[in-house]
């Protein structure tokens, strides 16, 4: 069993900061590429950032130049650091990893969170 557990979501001023942490747990034998996605009430779920192994990252435009992604290996946790938030950035953050279960797992899945709510209001 894999579990992701998002956490450090909550009210934040615009003009603040916000960190959010997802770590991986359970049966892990390999974890490939991360990331994290968010979905605003009325919208769908949408790519936010995502870092590869060897720490390549990608960034929406959206967000690109406020948030910044980074992982830590070791600990199999994924990170978002939320600079200059704005209203339009409040949604449920969730996080995401491809990874396989077992040694004898055939291919890399991809698992999710079950969210953390950012909310950035004056």
């Amino acid at each position: 069993q894999v579990q992701l557990v998002e956490s450090g979501g909550g009210l934040v001023q615009p003009g603040g900061s916000l960190r959010l942490s997802c770590a991986a747990s359970g049966s892990i034998f390999s974890i490939g590429a991360m990331g994290w996605y968010r979905q605003a009430p009325g919208k769908q779920r949408e790519l936010v950032a995502t870092i590869t192994n060897d720490g390549s990252t990608n960034y929406a435009d959206s967000v690109k130049g406020r948030f910044t992604i980074s992982r830590d290996n070791a600990k199999n946790t994924v990170y978002l650091q939320i600079d200059s938030p704005e209203p339009e950035d409040t949604a449920v953050y969730y996080c995401n990893a491809a990874l396989r279960p077992r040694s004898s797992s055939p291919y890399y899945l991809l698992y999710w969170g079950q969210g953390t709510q950012v909310t950035v209001s004056s």
